[in-house]
């Protein structure tokens, strides 16, 4: 395998997750690729919990090609670039230790490496039938043409690029030394990593078979927070690169002002508004039914409606408020939701 010592370097940040890594790991120990042929590379961001025992007897247990690294809770880029450093992969692929890996996932990714020597490369997340509702809710919404415009690479249709993301990505060693490793965003760092890839004018592909299935959040407060940050994060990514804005990205906080204007409106002339109130209700409410046929769970559909307003809404008020402070008031980046991020 030439100077490598393996095909991928799989690397895991994770930080006080020592219920999900075990099912991270089971499902590495049954990929159907050769154990000779990737490395895993967990690094524990300061964990207080019982992560280090527990990968340390997994690993025993699956026999796997594994290391760990530490670090002082400076965030998962920093732990993905540790993971990098100390990498003996030609291609480098992350994923969050809330994932679980299907287990063709690395031989998808062999597959389409063998035939084009890719710069990077990413796959779908998805969720598995014993996920709580309001996971498949939320995987509903973030996967959705209708809520996203294929931007996040789940649908063949698409209206933007496609920027491969860190719970399922990779890239190729020798690119990372060109460009350098993931920046100290604290949101959107992978889309602005991919961006330094693309602009090495190297393919990045999407290899639709490379599913990962993603325990997302499981509330909606906290649901809301993280979107709300994603669209601070977005015109963060503008100021350091305007390609990051695109046309797309809009739609959630012009989405978020029509509607509350409606409901406004509708409270002030109810025989106008209040049609287009329960017309876009009813729009909602066929988007749960929707979800029962796809995830065959009568139980998302009072999760549907909650969590697509919530994703949208989020989403464009974060946007909104950093849109005028850092576009209009030229202040200096921020990230939305700090204090109680994870609560």
């Amino acid at each position: 395998m030439s100077s490598y010592d393996f095909l991928f370097s799989v690397i895991v940040p994770t930080y006080n997750r020592a219920d999900e890594i075990k099912e991270l790991l089971d499902s590495l120990s049954k990929q159907t690729i050769s154990k000779t042929d990737f490395e895993i590379i967990i690094v524990d961001d300061g964990s207080t919990d019982n992560t280090k025992d527990v990968i340390e007897k997994l690993a025993s247990k699956y026999k796997l090609n594994l290391r760990m690294l530490g670090q002082n809770h400076k965030g998962p880029g920093e732990a993905r670039n540790l993971g990098m450093k100390n990498a003996k992969g030609k291609y480098f692929i992350f994923i969050d230790s809330d994932c679980i890996a299907d287990e063709n996932w690395l031989s998808a990714y062999k597959k389409e490496v063998e035939k084009i020597d890719v710069a990077g490369f990413g796959g779908p997340d998805g969720v598995l039938p014993n996920f709580k509702p309001i996971q498949k809710a939320i995987d509903y919404s973030m996967t959705s043409f209708i809520t996203t415009g294929g931007i996040r690479g789940h649908s063949k249709k698409k209206i933007s690029k496609y920027y491969p993301r860190s719970f399922n990505m990779g890239v190729r060693a020798d690119i990372v030394k060109k460009i350098g490793g993931m920046g100290k965003l604290r949101h959107g760092q992978d889309i602005e990593f991919s961006n330094r890839i693309l602009s090495t004018g190297e393919p990045i592909i999407k290899v639709s078979d490379a599913m990962v299935y993603h325990k997302r959040r499981i509330s909606v407060k906290k649901f809301f927070k993280q979107v709300y940050n994603w669209g601070v994060a977005r015109i963060n990514l503008y100021k350091i690169d305007n390609k990051m804005l695109e046309p797309v990205h809009f739609f959630p906080a012009i989405g978020t002002i029509i509607s509350f204007a409606f409901i406004i409106l509708a409270i002030i002339f109810p025989k106008i508004f209040l049609p287009f109130i329960l017309f876009g209700i009813l729009i909602l409410l066929l988007m749960a039914i929707h979800g029962i046929i796809k995830y065959k769970d009568a139980k998302v559909f009072p999760y549907i409606p909650i969590i697509v307003v919530t994703q949208i809404w989020g989403y464009g008020l974060g946007f909104i408020n950093a849109f005028i402070k850092r576009i209009i008031f030229k202040k200096d980046e921020f990230t939305g939701f700090v204090r109680n991020y994870y609560k």
